[in-house]
C-alpha cells in the first residue's frame, strides 16, 4: 500500500516524540504536542461535528499551527480536506467552497 504523509508523521511521532517538528513565534511544537493536538481534534471532529471516513471538509483557516493539527486531524479520520485561502473573499470564496463540495466548513473567529 502507498505511504501517505501521515504515516511518516505518525512513523515521525513514534519514534522522535520529542524532537521540535514545528516552531510558530515564540512557540515550539514537538511531534508529540502536534499528535496529541491532532487526536484531540479528531476526537471533537468525530464526536461534535459527525465527521465520517470519505466526507469533504473546506478548511478555511490561517496560516498557523491549528492548521497543521486540523489536517491530520481530518487524514487521521479519512476526511477530504479542500484548503481554501483564507484572504480569498466574496465571489471567489463562494466559487471555491461550492466546487469542493464540502459537507462542513471549517473557519476561525476571525475568517
Amino acid at each position: 500500500p502507498p505511504i501517505t504523509l501521515l504515516d511518516v508523521f505518525q512513523e515521525h511521532a513514534r519514534r522522535r516524540p520529542r524532537w521540535p517538528l514545528l516552531r510558530f513565534q515564540d512557540e515550539v511544537y514537538t511531534y508529540e504536542d502536534i499528535e496529541r493536538r491532532s487526536n484531540q481534534a479528531a476526537r471533537v471532529f468525530s464526536r461534535h461535528l459527525g465527521l465520517q471516513p470519505g466526507q469533504t471538509v473546506a478548511v478555511f483557516l490561517p496560516n498557523e499551527p491549528t492548521y497543521v493539527w486540523t489536517w491530520l486531524a481530518l487524514a487521521k479520520l479519512g476526511c477530504l480536506m479542500a484548503c481554501l485561502n483564507c484572504n480569498v473573499r466574496g465571489r471567489a470564496l463562494r466559487h471555491a467552497v461550492a466546487t469542493a463540495q464540502a459537507t462542513l466548513v471549517l473557519a476561525s473567529p476571525g475568517e
